[in-house]
């Protein structure tokens, strides 16, 4: 079949023309045409710098002149309180626990969604995202409706004498629920990432789910496990709605940091409560830094 043959005028004419690539062309808005600009580009940082100074550097430095006007040694003193001292130990003894039960729960459901094809399995996966939905107030108050007096479980709590509510395994509750979606989710984003060639390498070779798991899944998941369990245990040190409902705050029985500050503040224990606040920002820094290398660390490894 013979090609059509071409006037030489048109063809020069043709060849003049600029080739689509077939996407559409973004007209430049004056907003981009003006970030191009130097003094554009200053005008939007300085903007972002005054965001962040009002919204983040605003608060800290207010709370650090609060707390040298107070002074140090009153700051200790309230800090060194008993009731102080459950509260601090209480919130670390829950973000332990969380910690452990997402390492665990956290990576088995990733696999499981990931790696598996089971009936519920799209319903199983939005309901992992329902606690960054749901307000922590809200999931306090259906705990109680479930597990309270006159609740869903209560003749079965009653039968094996098992208090929940006012009580510490409240406080557990509250806080895995909380914290239940950010291992999983980011085990279950590297593991997408990866893929499954390697683990059907191991498997091909003979190694048993047990072998495979140990050398090859948990080696490339470490460094998305060990992120979702930092955010696990910043989720558990800043909780406050939840573990007030479920818990009560009773001093130096189901009282934590945030609702020991809560309870500071309207006693006008204002030494405690900005004492507290310290020590928690004190590890959300700590938290922030190491969250931050950790990143650098799997984008490299990425």
């Amino acid at each position: 079949m013979t090609e059509p043959m071409i006037a030489p005028a048109a063809q020069a004419e043709w060849q003049q023309k600029p080739r689509s690539s077939g996407w559409p062309t973004l007209a430049a808005t004056p907003l981009s045409q003006a970030m191009s600009l130097p003094w554009g580009r200053a005008a939007l940082m300085i903007a972002v710098l005054l965001y962040l100074g009002a919204a983040l550097i605003g608060p800290l430095l207010a709370l650090g002149a609060e707390l040298v006007a107070l002074g140090l040694p009153t700051v200790v003193r309230a800090l060194s309180r008993p009731e102080a001292l459950a509260a601090l130990r209480m919130t670390l003894v829950l973000t332990v626990i969380a910690v452990a039960v997402n390492a665990v729960v956290g990576t088995l459901g990733a696999i499981a969604l990931t790696r598996h094809r089971f009936l519920g399995r799209s319903v199983l996966n939005a309901l992992a995202d329902l606690p960054l939905a749901i307000s922590p107030v809200m999931i306090g108050l259906a705990f109680v409706l479930l597990l309270g007096r006159g609740g869903w479980l209560a003749p079965l709590l009653e039968s094996l004498n098992v208090k929940t509510l006012f009580a510490f395994p409240g406080l557990v509750i509250a806080t895995l629920f909380v914290t239940l979606p950010f291992t999983l989710r980011e085990v279950a984003y590297v593991l997408e990432e990866i893929g499954t060639s390697e683990e059907e390498a191991a498997a091909t070779l003979g190694a048993s789910p047990w072998q495979t798991f140990w050398r090859v899944t948990l080696p490339n998941i470490r460094l998305g496990l060990s992120y979702g369990l930092l955010m696990t245990v910043a989720r558990s040190l800043g909780e406050f709605g939840a573990v007030l409902v479920l818990g009560g705050s009773i001093s130096q029985h189901t009282q934590t940091a945030t609702t020991y500050i809560y309870d500071a503040v309207e006693e006008r224990e204002l030494a405690g409560a900005y004492g507290m606040a310290l020590v928690l920002g004190i590890c959300s820094v700590a938290l922030w830094i190491t969250l931050e290398w950790t990143k650098n660390r799997r984008k490299r490894a990425e």
